[in-house]
């Protein structure tokens, strides 16, 4: 076997200079000096034989060479992470997992799914396992995927980085909702003889969204603006509990997953709006990097996540 003359450490170093421009700032970051720091790279470029950055004036711009070396480095980095995650747990090797998740899944999906993940370990294993769990928008989610900042993302909305595999997952289902005495339910009988909301009448409504990012806020666009053509946006929020709130005290309409508005309509107080649209459904994905290496702790989560899925 040929000595390795790279280091994980230069690895690091190239990456925080990447991030931040700047020898300097990524010092600071690494708790470094700037001359270490520049050392370090001028030996990883003398290592490889190519300049991976132009100097401009103070700053390092990556050239094609670095951008090519970024998402190597990255997957080294987080394999030999994998490895000190691992050994933390030799017995069961399920601790440490970094997941995350969109909001909706998040917020209502996932907490019951980890509950009953961990009592699915050995009883001495339960209390001393630990998880990090990110809660964003799936753009979001799928950027820290790409970046290895997460092992596991499980996201509501479409995937558009090709570095990502994507594993189809759970159907949801998406309602209109409104405040059980919102004026727009005055609309039914007089237009349709089956008491439904006609089309015009959902253009003009005003209808609260989820923020841009969201995999909500695409497919809803995906499904809506097919028959209505327009949405006349009234206020957008950046979770679905704060739009499932302002549509109960009146604010608007919402399209919201039924997960989300579940509790409100056995309460009454939110209720379905009878329109001419057809069902709207969605998929939930589970998403991993192509790179990612699974460790024995992942492959237990995955498995759980399908069992899920059966049901």
């Amino acid at each position: 076997m040929s000595q390795l003359h790279l280091s994980m450490r230069q690895l690091q170093i190239f990456i925080a200079i990447v991030e931040h421009r700047s020898t300097c700032s990524a010092a600071e970051t690494l708790s470094l000096s700037q001359s270490a720091t520049s050392a370090a790279l001028n030996e990883l470029e003398r290592v490889l034989g190519m300049n991976l950055f132009d100097r401009v004036s103070k700053r390092l711009m990556i050239n094609d060479n670095g951008r090519a070396l970024l998402p190597q480095a990255l997957a080294l980095l987080d394999a030999a992470e994998s490895i000190e995650r691992w050994a933390e747990n030799q017995h069961l090797h399920s601790g440490g997992l970094r997941i995350g998740a969109s909001t909706t899944i998040g917020n209502y999906l996932l907490p019951p799914i980890l509950a009953d993940f961990r009592r699915g370990l050995p009883t001495d294993a339960q209390a001393s396992w630990q998880a990090q769990v990110t809660i964003e928008n799936t753009a979001a989610i799928t950027q820290k995927l790409v970046n290895f900042e997460l092992d596991i993302g499980l996201i509501e909305g479409y995937c558009h980085e090709q570095e990502l595999k994507v594993l189809p997952w759970l159907e949801d289902e998406l309602l209109i909702v409104s405040a059980p005495h919102d004026p727009i339910l005055d609309h039914r009988t007089s237009v349709d003889r089956q008491g439904k909301i006609p089309l015009d009448v959902l253009r003009d409504a005003v209808w609260l969204l989820r923020e841009q990012g969201s995999g909500t806020h695409e497919i809803i666009n995906q499904a809506l603006l097919p028959y209505l053509h327009h949405l006349q946006h009234g206020i957008e929020f950046s979770t679905s509990e704060a739009i499932k709130y302002a549509t109960m005290n009146g604010l608007g309409i919402s399209c919201l997953s039924r997960f989300v508005v579940a509790d409100m309509l056995e309460m009454g107080k939110l209720v379905v709006l009878p329109t001419v649209l057809p069902k709207f459904t969605r998929n939930f994905y589970i998403v991993i990097h192509k790179q990612k290496q699974l460790t024995q702790g992942l492959q237990r989560l995955l498995g759980h996540l399908e069992k899920r899925q059966q049901h």
